[in-house]
């Protein structure tokens, strides 16, 4: 586009002229600067910087995690998610809290060798260079490796009859490791290369976390989920065959995995995490059987009276580096977090998605998903027809008598209320 060329050489200054003169106005532009709190910190994370995306960020309340609470925060533009990992919270930390434990904490990275003329061939040679691998790989980031770190396995798969797969697994400590995996993978491709004389088609991490996994479990006395006067077994076990269907059905599966993906995402971003990444695998991980389903399973003992659910997930979370090191308001959050290790940050995520889901699915077999969510939805659209925060109220109200919820109605019960006021 014309007046763009180089246009990630250009001042922050510069960037908003340009922008200026070809699509936006002198008021969005004030926007945008009035939105841009620290443009230093903005030029060193991103490229092309204008300005900073601001989120909503609140603290979810009663998450226990392994007889310890937290408050967690979470950022997050949708309504009821906040609310929703608190009550779900809420109801588990009558029966204990959340027991979680992380099985095994190493990042994956993969190097692939193309135009392989025999796979089972280079399959055995590269069988007896483990030890060197290895070795090679830690020689490339020797920082990790002096923090008790580093390549701890190497396995390998054959792709099709002319590639093959070499996954390295890398212990990264505190860090969040993408960086220092993607170094130690192509210092191991550079020496396949010279050793093997092998074609290598990428060298990259994976973000299919699966030596990485965390696991969260709960125990819940069904006499705290009575509600309304339907009895606590028969909410428990409608919430175990909600839970049943998203292992048979895809569709919901999707919608149930979103629900607990909430509260994950809205916490790895506010830890200062790639949340991308934590999305990507999770979701991979919901497909590992071959079908979609749904990554939590809830059950209904009825003998011990009690609704047991479970959610393992692969979390590559960190403690350190990244946009953790640099962010303010990361850093804050940490503290928030009592300076969790990358290893409870995980055990709390993963909590956190189980208590998500937990209010998510008792909402859907009680009252309905909606009832929560649309009063704050209701003062979203109150708000964007241009009601003050005085009418907010008054308009959410008369919209939730009348039980209309579109922008249509809001204006006219908007209009009414100011005619009414001014008579």
């Amino acid at each position: 586009m014309q007046g763009f060329e180089k246009y990630y050489r250009k001042t922050w200054h510069e960037r908003l002229e340009i922008l200026n003169k070809h699509t936006i106005s002198d008021e969005q532009v004030k926007i945008l600067k009035d939105g841009a709190k620290n443009p230093e910190l903005g030029e060193t994370m991103i490229e092309n910087f204008i300005s900073e995306y601001h989120l909503p960020e609140g603290v979810a309340l009663n998450l226990v995690v392994n007889g310890i609470e937290y408050l967690v925060p979470m950022a997050t533009e949708e309504p009821s998610v906040i609310a929703a990992a608190s009550h779900g919270g809420s109801i588990v930390k009558k029966s204990g809290g959340f027991k979680a434990e992380t099985k095994s904490r190493l990042m994956i990275g993969q190097v692939v060798l193309e135009n392989v003329s025999d796979v089972s061939e280079m399959q055995k040679e590269l069988e007896l260079l483990e030890k060197d691998i290895l070795k090679v790989a830690n020689d490339a980031h020797p920082s990790i490796v002096r923090r008790g770190g580093g390549a701890r396995s190497v396995k390998l798969k054959i792709l099709a009859d002319d590639l093959l797969a070499l996954y390295l697994a890398v212990d990264v400590k505190e860090a969040m490791g993408a960086n220092m995996l993607n170094t130690m993978l192509e210092a191991t491709a550079e020496f396949l290369k010279s050793k093997l004389k092998s074609d290598v088609l990428f060298a990259i991490l994976s973000n299919y976390a699966t030596d990485s996994l965390v696991s969260a479990k709960c125990s819940i006395g069904v006499e705290t989920l009575a509600k309304n006067g339907v009895d606590g077994c028969e909410i428990a076990r409608k919430i175990a065959q909600a839970s049943r269907v998203a292992q048979l059905d895809p569709y919901r599966a999707a919608t149930h995995n979103k629900g607990i993906m909430n509260g994950i995402d809205a916490c790895v971003l506010a830890s200062g995490n790639d949340w991308r990444a934590v999305e990507a695998g999770a979701h991979a991980y919901a497909a590992r059987s071959g079908r979609y389903r749904g990554l939590s399973t809830w059950n209904y003992d009825e003998k011990k009276q009690v609704l047991e659910g479970e959610l393992t997930l692969p979390l590559a979370l960190g403690s350190v580096g990244g946009s953790i090191s640099i962010v303010p308001l990361v850093s804050v959050n940490r503290q928030i977090l009592q300076n969790a290790d990358a290893k409870t940050l995980g055990e709390i995520v993963c909590s956190l998605g189980l208590a998500q889901n937990l209010a998510a699915l008792y909402a859907l077999v009680t009252d309905g998903i909606q009832k929560g969510h649309m009063r704050l939805q209701l003062k979203s659209l109150a708000k964007s027809v241009g009601a003050t925060a005085d009418e907010t109220k008054i308009l959410v109200k008369e919209m939730e008598k009348r039980k209309v919820r579109d922008s249509v109605h809001a204006r006219e019960i908007l209009k009414e209320m100011r005619e009414n006021r001014d008579e």
